[in-house]
């Protein structure tokens, strides 16, 4: 007992940082599904048919494509590649658009990482 009277500012600074860690935690892996929600929704409403809907999903899609991560880049470009034909050009279908504009963001980010491989590659020699 005497030990939580002296520590207890330890111990709560302790559990609070624990909390904040689980929480932030959780809040990633929600926005992750969430994403991922928004994505099949996409797909649903376009293979029914839904254009109107499927546009709006669309949108938000693209205003969300720069803070996405690299693995939920990689996981749209995976989904959307088992629905189309990337040999043929479809620029009136929505998940064509989506999947070369993924691709493009993609290929945008390789470059980007490749230059800052290279540059730490030049400062280690």
């Amino acid at each position: 007992m005497r030990f939580l009277l002296e520590c207890k500012f330890a111990l709560i600074f302790a559990a609070s940082a624990i909390f904040c860690s689980v929480m932030v935690l959780r809040q990633t892996m929600v926005n992750q599904s969430a994403h991922a929600e928004l994505r099949e929704a996409f797909v649903i409403l376009h293979s029914r048919g839904y254009t109107n809907q499927a546009h709006r999903v669309y949108n938000r899609l693209l205003r969300g494509l720069q803070e996405m991560s690299n693995k939920d880049l990689r996981e749209d470009f995976q989904r959307t590649l088992t629905l189309i034909d990337p040999s043929v050009d479809q620029p009136q279908n929505p998940v064509w658009k989506y999947h070369w504009t993924v691709s493009n963001e993609l290929e945008r980010r390789s470059e980007s990482s490749l230059a800052r491989a290279l540059k730490l590659a030049e400062r280690s020699e």
